[in-house]
């Protein structure tokens, strides 16, 4: 099983320096992917600017949208960001899409939040791969819309699928899926893979790439670390929210991570995707001490 692992982007404070600094040392680590997610209301960098200067200075991960709230915006210009991104890496894109759960930011892109996201993902979904294939896709344009990815067809595209219903609609349009586990608990990980491994050839499709990810915290101050980004990141969810979650999360120590791997590894992942909850470089380090 490989290991990935995002930027820092939901810290606060991360910048110039910190941001190229993980990303060279990501490339240089034990990791497959290198990562980064999306907000828009949130002290956070913008996700295609960051995984642009990420690509810039690495040359072996994976470059991953971890993921891009799709419904929120325009997919022709979606697409043509990760083309765009896909040439600056040399061929190493893997977009990660999803419907995203913070109505403000869908607000602030001036966008409604909507039900039926999922239905809206698919189509723009297919958009982008015929972008990606040369098709020319927009009303009157003299070309298709460009550049052209290197990797032929366009980058794999994973969905961050969490229900059995999201995972079968998933199987229709993506390679794969992008999930994520507040334990990880083991069991809620295989019910979703399982969804998967039916939904992908009931389908008609080949068999998909099973990547899911979870919180990490290993530093001198790993819980109180940890509380603090709960706490943040998931402040839009209402006063207590985080103080329930955080119990759950596992992997706050070298050997809980380990334990996390193997049983992540064996419910069959092809990735685990770690994210941080501090923009210490060192946490790397004690990543790769502990599973490296």
């Amino acid at each position: 099983m490989d290991i990935g692992m995002n930027l820092p982007v939901m810290v606060p404070g991360l910048d110039r320096d910190l941001l190229l600094g993980w990303a060279r040392r990501i490339d240089a680590g034990p990791f497959s992917t290198l990562a980064a997610g999306e907000r828009v209301s949130f002290p956070n960098p913008d996700i295609m600017v960051a995984l642009a200067a990420a690509a810039a200075v690495t040359t072996r991960v994976r470059i991953m949208t971890n993921v891009v709230v799709l419904p929120m915006h325009a997919e022709v210009h979606v697409a043509k960001q990760l083309a765009t991104l896909d040439v600056l890496s040399g061929g190493r894109v893997v977009a990660g899409v999803g419907v995203g759960a913070r109505a403000e930011d869908f607000a602030a892109h001036g966008v409604p939040f909507r039900p039926a996201r999922l239905r809206r993902l698919e189509q723009q979904v297919r958009i982008m791969r015929r972008v990606w294939a040369g098709e020319i896709v927009v009303d009157g344009a003299a070309r298709p819309v460009e550049p052209f990815p290197i990797q032929p067809g366009g980058p794999s595209v994973l969905c961050g699928s969490l229900s059995a219903g999201a995972i079968r609609r998933a199987a229709r349009f993506a390679d794969g899926i992008a999930g994520f586990a507040f334990g990880p608990d083991p069991t809620e990980i295989a019910i979703a893979f399982d969804a998967a491994r039916a939904a992908w050839p009931a389908a008609g499709r080949p068999a998909p790439r099973l990547v899911t990810g979870c919180w990490f915290a290993l530093g001198p101050r790993a819980r109180a670390q940890l509380d603090e980004y709960l706490a943040r990141y998931l402040a839009f969810l209402g006063p207590g929210v985080s103080a329930g979650v955080a119990p759950l999360v596992r992997a706050t120590s070298p050997s809980a991570l380990r334990q996390v791997v193997r049983e992540v590894a064996d419910a069959g992942a092809a990735e685990l995707c770690l994210v941080p909850t501090t923009a210490d470089p060192e946490e790397l380090d004690r990543v790769a001490d502990a599973v490296g």
